[in-house]
């Protein structure tokens, strides 16, 4: 049993180092369509990747992006969208619903793709490569909202901080124009340090 043990072990140590050796361009995704997508096909655009949901305190973030993409996408940003339901059930409905709503509401005109999860065994693997390059680094204990989402996750996990695990929706990774992961936002950092970021890596 213990051999059995320290095989799996060693087998799921060795899939996350390959994952996080390998390219975010070798990784394919589902649209909101069900078909298989490339992030290949985004290869030399500045990528900004979010874990989204529809019935959040942090949906309004939707307008942001929306306005981030207006400004940003003729200089070559792309924002790609995945629906969760992992967080409070805050994604609920189908793609097809959650698409519409977030069209109806928020005029979105970036990506969105098929409902993913992005942590525990079924986890996408466009989410686990991400956090294997970009590990959580923690709430901002000076916002009152970065402060309240810490005293949460602590009452479930006193150990939260200490994995790569996505906290909530709406955590961000920006990825510059030759597939690297240069940064993770976290729900509650401020849009204005997002556009700043990607400001720099569309020069």
């Amino acid at each position: 049993m213990k051999k059995l043990i320290m095989t799996c072990c060693m087998a799921a140590i060795w899939a996350m180092t390959a994952m996080a050796e390998g390219s975010i361009y070798d990784i394919k995704v589902k649209d909101d369509a069900g078909c298989e997508v490339s992030i290949g096909d985004y290869k030399g655009k500045v990528l900004l990747i979010v874990n989204t949901a529809t019935r959040c305190g942090f949906t309004p973030q939707y307008k942001e992006l929306q306005a981030l993409y207006e400004k940003y996408s003729k200089d070559g940003l792309e924002i790609l969208d995945f629906p969760c339901n992992q967080f409070g059930q805050q994604a609920p409905g189908t793609i097809q619903e959650i698409h519409q709503f977030c069209t109806a509401n928020f005029a979105i005109g970036f990506p969105q793709f098929d409902k993913i999860d992005v942590n525990g065994p079924q986890a996408s693997p466009l989410f686990t490569y991400l956090k294997a390059q970009q590990g959580f680094g923690g709430f901002d204990q000076n916002d009152p909202m970065g402060k309240r989402m810490d005293e949460m996750m602590k009452k479930r996990d006193a150990n939260y901080a200490k994995n790569a695990d996505i906290k909530w929706n709406f955590t961000k990774f920006l990825v510059t124009r030759d597939g690297k992961v240069i940064r993770r936002f976290e729900p509650t950092d401020k849009m204005s340090d997002v556009e700043a970021a990607i400001e720099k890596a569309i020069r």
